[in-house]
């Protein structure tokens, strides 16, 4: 099975699919999912079908590509795939993945279905993936495999190569993990190392301490994070005594950063990551009505800070006018400032270490823009409704509203994570809300106090 790159080509397929759905002929469908395309594209595929034909093209998988086509598809659609099936049919889909795709399956079925899969797999099986069930899917065990080729420090090249024919070993194994007697992780041997040393040399003259163990708890950012800035394609993953028990590599990490990438773009609108975006009209409604509620709450406090000013407005209508374009240059201003903060934190660049450095040049930021706007948006002011004493006045508005801005889009990000609250899910409608409260109070304050 060929793996396809070009959104073009795939594109071509997708239309044979509909096709052989309108005519009923579905010859296509058999021969394109068991012939011409890799799991990855079928995962893909169906990721990208309306869920009512979703279920129908899942028959047409070759039962033996089931599993892998799963281990791909993001978690919605792959537990709506799994309820249909019984305990006894999941377990023989997925015996053939990887150990850690499987337990990532096992955590987001209910209690009873995980426990009945659990019974009825082989007791290997079953131990090993009971194993990584005991750590959180977003931690370092949540991610890690336990296919690990360890090797001790005291023995020969010649001896480990031995050693090495006699396994079956795993994929993309780059690293041999050095422990000692008892387990704990000493250090680690790349394989063209060991390829190209002579055959008596001891592992403990050609192996490296300088890739650290990860701790099984760690955070996945946290993990992403040493991946980036060593270059790391596995990594090994201990218990809280140093014993190696499993290992990371690269794909899960990529995986991580991509959730991640996704989640800070779809959660500053609400969206969860793991939505299906065929998914029935109603239950999309259902997910999104929630933060359409939240925003209506924050309009009306913004509403309820104008209706405080209605006297001014009813005197000088230009403020009605004018008060969008103050409330919309702080709300712009703080988002680029939010956004920036929460991706620094997302890479380890920010933290409260440097949080006062960020505030200054933030503010510094603000002064600067907020000068610069403040004298355009005075001078339209002055040409648009000839009153020098109004342009000064939202230009003042502005300049304090964007300084306002950035120093709540930097201090946000680290109340709410203080609050345990994810900033890239409630940060920008927060953000909002104040920037539209600060600048309506201090527009029309302004203009109430030097304009009446």
């Amino acid at each position: 099975m060929q793996t396809v790159f070009d959104e073009t080509e795939f594109d071509k397929y997708k239309s044979i699919v509909q096709q052989a759905l309108d005519s009923g002929n579905f010859v296509p469908i058999d021969r394109l999912f068991n012939e011409e395309l890799s799991v990855v594209d079928l995962a893909h595929l169906l990721e990208s079908t309306p869920s009512k034909v979703r279920m129908f093209l899942w028959s047409f998988i070759d039962e033996i590509h089931q599993g892998d086509v799963l281990s791909y598809l993001n978690d919605e659609i792959r537990q709506a795939l799994l309820g249909k099936m019984s305990a006894e049919e999941i377990v023989e889909t997925t015996q053939d993945i990887e150990s850690d795709d499987l337990a990532d399956m096992l955590q987001q079925m209910p209690p009873e279905v995980s426990n009945r899969v659990l019974q009825l797999m082989p007791s290997d099986d079953r131990s090993e993936v009971e194993g990584l069930l005991v750590y959180p899917e977003d931690t370092a065990g949540g991610l890690m495999n336990t296919d690990v080729v360890a090797i001790r420090a005291d023995v020969t090249v010649e001896t480990v190569l031995r050693y090495l024919r006699k396994l079956e070993l795993p994929d993309s194994l780059d690293m041999l993990w050095v422990t000692d007697r008892d387990s704990h992780y000493k250090g680690s041997l790349a394989l063209p190392r060991l390829l190209t040393t002579a055959a008596d040399v001891t592992i403990a003259d050609i192996m490296s301490t300088t890739i650290k163990a990860i701790d099984a708890y760690a955070d996945e950012e946290h993990v992403a994070q040493i991946f980036e800035r060593q270059d790391l394609i596995s990594a090994p993953v201990v218990n809280g005594e140093g014993i190696l028990i499993g290992r990371i590599t690269i794909d899960d990490v990529v995986d991580v950063i991509i959730e991640n990438a996704d989640h800070s773009i779809l959660g500053m609108a609400g969206l969860d990551e793991e939505d299906d975006v065929f998914a029935p009209a109603i239950k999309s409604s259902q997910d999104r009505a929630v933060w359409l509620g939240i925003n209506m709450a924050t309009a009306f406090i913004a509403a309820a800070v104008m209706s405080r000013f209605e006297a001014s407005i009813a005197e000088i209508v230009a403020l009605a006018v004018l008060s969008p374009v103050v409330a919309s240059m702080g709300g712009i201003a703080g988002s680029q400032t939010l956004t920036l903060i929460i991706r620094g934190m997302a890479t380890g660049h920010v933290t409260r270490s440097n949080l006062s450095w960020m505030i200054l040049r933030e503010l510094g930021v603000g002064l600067i823009n907020g000068s610069l706007w403040a004298i355009v948006i005075g001078s339209i002011t002055v040409i648009w409704y000839h009153s020098f004493s109004l342009a000064l006045v939202i230009a003042a508005a502005i300049l304090v509203n964007i300084c306002l801005a950035v120093l709540s889009g930097t201090l946000l990000p680290f109340i709410l994570k203080s609050a345990k609250i994810d900033p890239a899910l409630s940060g920008s409608v927060i953000l909002t809300t104040l920037t539209d409260v600060f600048g309506f109070l201090t527009f029309l304050g302004l203009a109430t106090a030097f304009l009446l």
